[in-house]
């Protein structure tokens, strides 16, 4: 990778720089497990492909509400405010929200080696970064994992509901994190391993995609607008 036309990096964060994803796949599989085994009458049950095409890099209620009308399922749509035990898509996703944090407090989280390579190879050339996550999450993860005081922007879900920005497959959120950054979007480089991640990074003019493959499939990541994919960023470095 030639870095020298790069003035910032722009990372997602579960599953590029920290193994998070695992720990949301986890909570969304026990939380969407329980609700189905809690309804009335059969249903499909759910199962690791569901979380890559509804739940994946998106903002945690269209998750949920994309997850439901896959099976047919309608529910209010709540409040934020609800309760987890409330049976609205707000009140499931606050739900999936609760199991993720006990997962966090109870196992910690650790970045991935060859991600910390980059960041600290990005460090030495002077390289702009910040943090794109749909999760309201991403500020404890970054804390947890010993990062925050690396990246002084972070455009999280919570950011992106207080300035209303469209979250991801749109390339808002990245395009404001360049912003903040002071970069044009041109000469950033978007660094993702969902596929509406990828697809927000092809949508904003970006210098290049890069795909992190943890299980999309290469094929998919590029399909999806990815320059390049890697198994790992120490690929990068």
């Amino acid at each position: 990778m030639n870095w020298d036309p790069v003035d910032a990096v722009l990372f997602d964060l579960d599953g590029v720089l920290t193994p998070t994803a695992e720990v949301h796949m986890r909570a969304w599989e026990v939380m969407f497990s329980r609700f189905l085994d809690s309804l009335d009458g059969p249903h499909e049950p759910y199962t690791e492909q569901d979380y890559f095409d509804h739940v994946d890099g998106k903002p945690r209620y269209e998750g949920v509400a994309d997850f439901l009308a896959s099976r047919a399922i309608e529910l209010p749509q709540g409040d934020p405010s609800d309760a987890p035990d409330a049976r609205t898509v707000c009140g499931l996703g606050n739900r999936k929200n609760a199991l993720f944090n006990e997962v966090l407090a109870a196992e910690g989280i650790t970045a991935y080696p060859g991600s910390l390579a980059l960041v600290e190879l990005l460090e030495g050339r002077g390289t702009a970064m910040a943090v794109v996550s749909s999760s309201k999450n991403a500020p404890e993860v970054l804390r947890t994992a010993g990062l925050a005081d690396r990246f002084p922007v972070v455009v999280d879900g919570a950011v992106a509901a207080e300035r209303g920005i469209a979250g991801k497959p749109e390339p808002d959120t990245f395009r404001y994190a360049a912003q903040r950054l002071g970069v044009d979007p041109s000469r950033c480089v978007v660094v993702e391993d969902a596929v509406s991640g990828v697809r927000a990074g092809a949508a904003g003019g970006f210098h290049t995609v890069i795909g992190v493959d943890r299980g999309v499939g290469a094929d998919v990541l590029l399909g999806n607008g990815a320059d390049v994919v890697v198994t790992d960023l120490a690929e990068l470095v």
